[in-house]
């Protein structure tokens, strides 16, 4: 037998001939990912009194390396929706371009004057993501769901193993932990959306996404805003890109003790 480690237990080539691997290919069990590689961080939302506002960093990194700076992951679906994507990157890429895609096209095909509105794509995609965590391959995904559903404002996440809620204010990755006490400072609950104006959502939004550049190591200073206002039936999506934060200056850091080459 050939004992050698990349082979335990096989007949030895030099005697009995090359090994046949088609007998155990098989029995091999599938692999599927269980550790994204190029991955996209916070999806930041909240609701106002005639919409929502959502947004998402460029930033897809590969590990730690700060590797794609002009990747959107915030996508249109149809007329009335606006779908954020935090996580795998290809996972984002095959929702969006492949499963959302289709999706539309389907429907549109048909020409009947009916449209998939907000809450439609939402339904459709936590089924999307069960499905793939029954099948043990999950898409590694946090998807925040924004638009105009039945004459007001819809926002919902879905994740990777199917769970689904819905509320004023979401945010996944690391805006899950910064952005959330922000966003319910100016909406603690439902009832509280009736008093936010657009203005004051795009503003706390903005603030937002700089605490998390300066927060988080996997963010930059570079954003993607979508803004999903509507009045009955009516619906308009204005997307806003490449938004540049005003960076603070770091110079008052020169005066702290025990920062640089200083002497004590």
């Amino acid at each position: 037998m050939n004992h050698l480690p990349e082979a335990w237990g096989r007949p030895r080539d030099d005697i009995y001939g090359a090994y046949d691997h088609q007998y155990v290919s098989a029995s091999n069990p599938n692999q599927h990912t269980t550790s994204p590689v190029v991955t996209g961080t916070s999806v930041v939302a909240l609701k106002y009194n005639g919409g929502v506002v959502i947004a998402a960093d460029n930033l897809a990194s590969y590990g730690s390396l700060a590797r794609f700076t002009n990747v959107e992951r915030l996508k249109q679906v149809g007329s009335h929706t606006v779908v954020g994507a935090s996580g795998d990157v290809s996972d984002m890429q095959f929702l969006f371009d492949e499963q959302l895609e289709q999706l539309i096209i389907s429907e549109e095909y048909q020409n009947d004057g009916h449209h998939l509105r907000a809450k439609h794509i939402y339904s459709y995609l936590s089924r999307v993501m069960y499905h793939r965590r029954s099948k043990f391959n999950p898409l590694w995904n946090v998807l925040l769901v924004a638009g105009w559903d039945d004459g007001k404002p819809f926002l919902a996440s879905t994740d990777l193993l199917g769970t689904t809620f819905s509320g004023p204010a979401l945010a996944s990755g690391f805006g899950a932990h910064l952005a959330i006490p922000l966003l319910r400072r100016v909406c603690p609950d439902e009832a509280a959306v009736a008093n936010i104006t657009r203005e004051q959502a795009i503003s706390v939004i903005e603030e937002c996404m700089k605490v998390l550049f300066y927060r988080d190591a996997r963010s930059m200073n570079k954003y993607s805003m979508s803004i999903i206002s509507g009045e009955g039936d009516k619906v308009e999506i204005e997307h806003r890109k490449d938004i540049q934060l005003k960076q603070q200056s770091w110079k008052f850091a020169e005066s702290i003790r025990g920062y640089g080459a200083q002497v004590v």
